[in-house]
């Protein structure tokens, strides 16, 4: 694939990238960059995937988390890649984390064309950085990732 970035006009990545940097006092420019990059190549393959239970890592949750509040570009970004990626929310719990959820995400990134900048895709004990995002997903059996709402319990399918 082109330049992930591409995805967005540099008018809304730029502003994305200033909604992490708003979020993470102290955070340099260059690693919202990264976090937002590796968003929208989550958002890309959870698009291009829609039946995987895939999860972002903790720092590229923090991305999609700003994608996801710039609504327009968030809304035309979906729409090109023909499906809404919509967002179902945990309070993050370490002893639910599931490194095979990561492995099989980053794979499905890759396999949509994707090169992972790897030092973002960690545990939440790991982090390469600390981020404002307080939430995780972690998908479960029978249960959903932040793309399968159908078969979700937790949230009802609604995303409450």
């Amino acid at each position: 694939m082109h330049d992930v970035r591409a995805l967005l006009t540099p008018a809304a990545f730029g502003g994305v990238v200033a909604t992490v940097l708003d979020n993470n006092p102290g955070m340099e420019e260059p690693t919202a960059v990264r976090i937002v990059t590796e968003a929208l190549k989550f958002v890309d393959a959870a698009a291009k995937f829609p039946t995987m239970k895939i999860t972002p890592s903790n720092v590229v949750d923090e991305g999609w988390h700003a994608l996801i509040l710039h609504t327009g570009p968030y809304a035309k970004l979906c729409e090109g890649l023909g499906r809404f990626v919509h967002h179902y929310p945990e309070r993050p719990a370490p002893e639910r984390h599931d490194a095979q959820a990561l492995t099989r995400t980053v794979a499905l990134i890759e396999e949509a064309g994707h090169q992972i900048d790897h030092e973002l895709w960690t545990g939440p004990t790991e982090a390469l950085v600390a981020v404002g995002a307080n939430c995780s997903h972690t998908p479960k059996p029978g249960g959903c990732g932040p793309i399968n709402p159908g078969n979700c319990a937790t949230h009802g399918g609604d995303g409450s």
